[in-house]
């Protein structure tokens, strides 16, 4: 899909993704690397407080209290797998500040990947 998005479109494509086993990015960058595909993996980097202030700030579901308390839960319960996976990031991780204003980490993932933030 990666790569019919580049061949139609003729430019780079940001896929946010959390991947807590190293195996599943393993097998989604040689995948890419053997079509060719030049990848620049990065990393946001939050603290457990803030993640857990945004996910408190989050209402999935509104007409459902009960339901919105489940999926908050279940998103604390990723939190930990989540960091615990940082030391086995693969070589070249760009890490990204995730308390940086959203403007200028979208600036540098654009510089970085060669995109002018005035496109």
């Amino acid at each position: 899909m990666a790569v019919g998005l580049l061949e139609e479109y003729r430019r780079p494509v940001l896929v946010p993704m959390t991947l807590v086993q190293p195996e599943h990015g393993t097998e989604i960058f040689a995948a890419l690397d053997r079509a060719g595909v030049p990848v620049h993996h990065f990393y946001l980097q939050v603290p457990r407080a803030v993640l857990e202030r945004r996910i408190d700030g989050r209402s999935l579901t509104p007409d459902d209290p009960d339901r919105d308390a489940g999926i908050r839960e279940w998103c604390k319960a990723q939190i930990e797998p989540c960091l615990s996976g940082v030391p086995r990031l693969p070589e070249g991780t760009i890490l990204l500040d995730g308390e940086r204003p959203v403007q200028e980490l979208a600036g540098e993932v654009l510089a970085r990947v060669g995109v002018s933030a005035a496109r």
